[in-house]
């Protein structure tokens, strides 16, 4: 009698022993499942800086850096300069004139170019970096000489990037334009364009202009 007892007592041990390690079993899994079931997460992307817009009338010039693309060709895309004489180099087309036209008139000329080495060559150009176009700023500013040239740049604008010196005279100022071998002086009324009385009197600024601070 005492031995059936004995027995039955080691039965309803080992039964309990193995719900219990069925329990912990299906506890793992489901924390595995868990874990599957929700994805790590992933760092989001790094906001890239926006390049400064370029007009698609935009004429390219010297020291303009183009990064210049053609599909599938990878030994064909590449980022470089153009030259002083407004020339550039490439694989396969050597010299290349790039000052003067536009983006999309130049990946046009290089892709009637390619033609002959590459089937159906479809090529983009973009302007990087605008250095061809300046402004320069001279006399009583805190940053003088040669400045580029961003879209629409207005005077008002140039002159926040120069700065004044405690020595500038900002009822002189004036602009001075070269057009058809002519210089012409413009008087610029620094205060009127900061109180904004008249749309016309901050003027929006072309390559070459000179801006003086007596």
């Amino acid at each position: 009698m005492k031995k059936a007892i004995k027995l039955a007592c080691l039965a309803l041990f080992a039964l309990t022993a193995l719900a219990m390690w069925a329990q912990d079993d299906d506890s793992d899994n489901g924390t595995a499942n868990d874990a599957a079931a929700k994805p790590e997460k992933t760092a989001a992307p790094e906001a890239r800086s926006a390049a400064p817009a370029v007009p698609v009338d935009y004429l390219i010039g010297p020291d303009d850096t183009l990064h210049i693309s053609v599909w599938k060709e990878p030994d064909m895309t590449v980022s470089l300069p153009v030259r002083p004489d407004g020339k550039i180099s490439m694989p396969l087309l050597d010299d290349v004139q790039a000052a003067g036209m536009t983006p999309m008139q130049l990946a046009a000329a290089l892709k009637e170019k390619l033609k002959k080495y590459i089937a159906d060559p479809r090529v983009t150009v973009v302007v990087t970096a605008m250095n061809s176009q300046r402004v320069f700023v001279l006399g009583e500013v805190a940053h003088t000489g040669p400045m580029a040239l961003l879209p629409g740049m207005t005077m008002l604008q140039a002159l926040s990037t120069a700065g004044f010196t405690q020595f500038s005279n900002l009822k002189a100022i004036y602009l001075l334009r070269t057009e058809n071998g002519q210089e012409t002086k413009i008087p610029f009324k620094y205060k009127d364009a900061v109180k904004g009385k008249s749309t016309q009197t901050d003027l929006v600024l072309k390559p070459g202009d000179t801006i003086v601070v007596p």
